[in-house]
């Protein structure tokens, strides 16, 4: 993988190439991405900001993201419909902003049986026909033992973030 630093500067480069402004809906990394992007020189011409909707009342109070959709066993909070529905969302509310991304995902260590490790990223570009798309991914660092093991837990939410900069990347 590419180093962190590297991603987030080829990120802004890319932005700047296409005239875009990035906004960001945040589950999983809870505003990491944004956090690590802010220290990049010259990010906040092409960054409009983040929205941290970590708890599944927050995805609806803040973006309306509708509780059926949220609750439903077959889709759930961690989804692709979810993830597209969070950039599209967080796109309407942000006038100045081009491109949107979005990222859930089961970081561990509680994850419902057979999702840990799954994350979704979410990619919507405004033009006439709200272009979007999303992304399954399975994480490759070790899930947390339990609620006290912070570094497999940080390590899990770093990979998150990898995968979300590197989205956006290819899909600029």
């Amino acid at each position: 993988m590419i180093p962190l630093y590297s991603n987030l500067v080829r990120l802004r480069d890319g932005l700047r190439l296409h005239r875009d402004r990035l906004v960001l809906a945040e589950s999983c990394t809870a505003g990491l991405v944004a956090a690590e992007l802010g220290q990049i020189p010259g990010i906040s011409e092409f960054l409009c900001g983040s929205m941290v909707v970590y708890r599944t009342p927050t995805k609806t109070a803040w973006l309306g993201i509708s509780h059926e959709l949220l609750e439903n066993l077959e889709i759930g909070p961690v989804s692709a419909q979810v993830t597209t529905a969070l950039a599209e969302a967080i796109l309407a509310k942000t006038p100045e902003a081009t491109i949107a991304a979005a990222i859930t995902g089961h970081l561990g260590p509680c994850s419902p049986s057979g999702l840990d490790g799954h994350v979704f990223c979410a990619f919507v570009r405004r033009d006439a026909n709200l272009k979007s798309k999303c992304q399954a991914y399975q994480l490759t660092s070790p899930p947390p033992a339990d609620n006290e093991d912070l570094s497999h837990r940080s390590a899990r939410q770093k990979e998150a973030v990898g995968l979300l900069l590197s989205f956006i990347q290819e899909s600029l």
